[in-house]
């Protein structure tokens, strides 16, 4: 068959078949730092890729970062996940949304295991509206005093948020959590029972922090946990491109709010006012 006859049966213009292949001079540099960042994010697509390239000086096509992505066999394994309803009740993420920087915050404890088998409870906080981790405090046990404590010391820096939602474990609908936050006139939204998809921003969270942290490192110890724990958190807020903000990092998101609602850096408005705008019951201590 020719080739004239070829091309018709196909559907494929004669022209394909005789332009000669060229390599564009830049790529074999291109194909190095997607390896690169690849070997560092093994967790990452070519989407969020592409977004560090462009971050690092390459005028680049998602496009081909795509082919070039899946020539390299690069392409990460997509997890096939079921669908659950965002739940209705009153304290659920999509009922009460967060409407501007250090509106909602949002906790939640992950679990690990060390290579010598002692378990790490892992406390996570959120500001929901920047996507920002606020907090990653890790020890081998923490009580409702750990928790204030945590909170605290964010709060010196950003302020209190008008509602901190959590589920219902034991640290956090302690009645010395609960009457501390009243004192800073927070409101203590909780999920209903059994429904962890109703605190969703730092569910999300922590699924991401298993995926691209704690299922690839053997955390030797405490001290180790906590080294790789605070170096993804600044990671995750200044470096990872976040989806659900533009592949703007959390970081630059809360810079871009305009600033009466961009208060993610600031202090709320009463804090000001009043003389102790972090009254503690007592004095925690981190463990």
């Amino acid at each position: 068959m020719s080739e004239r006859q070829a091309c018709r049966l196909v559907g494929q213009h004669r022209s394909t078949q005789r332009r000669p292949a060229t390599v564009p001079d830049d790529e074999p540099q291109l194909v190095r730092d997607m390896h690169r960042l690849s070997a560092r994010f093994p967790r990452y697509g070519y989407r969020k890729i592409c977004h560090l390239l462009r971050r690092e000086g390459w005028r680049i096509n998602a496009k081909r970062v795509q082919r070039i992505w899946r020539r390299e066999g690069l392409k990460v394994p997509q997890k096939r996940r079921k669908r659950r309803s965002k739940g209705s009740s009153a304290n659920s993420c999509a009922v009460r949304k967060a409407e501007a920087p250090n509106h909602v915050w949002s906790y939640d404890f992950v679990s690990e295991v060390t290579i010598t088998g002692r378990r790490i409870r892992i406390l996570a906080v959120m500001d929901e509206f920047t996507k920002e981790c606020l907090a990653l405090h890790a020890a081998s046990s923490i009580t409702s005093e750990t928790v204030i404590g945590v909170l605290a010391a964010i709060m010196v820096e950003r302020g209190s948020p008008r509602m901190l939602r959590s589920d219902n474990g034991p640290e956090f609908v302690a009645r010395a959590v609960t009457t501390w936050l009243q004192r800073l006139d927070t409101e203590a939204a909780f999920i209903a029972p059994g429904s962890p998809w109703e605190n969703g921003v730092v569910e999300s969270f922590n699924s991401k922090l298993r995926d691209e942290l704690l299922n690839l490192e053997a955390l030797q110890d405490l001290k180790h946990t906590r080294f790789l724990l605070e170096d993804f958190r600044l990671t995750y807020n200044t470096l990872r491109p976040h989806s659900s903000l533009g592949y703007q990092t959390p970081e630059e998101f809360a810079a871009s709010c305009s600033p009466s609602g961009s208060a993610s850096l600031r202090l709320r408005e009463n804090s000001s006012a009043s003389p102790n705008p972090l009254p503690l019951l007592h004095q925690p201590q981190l463990s």
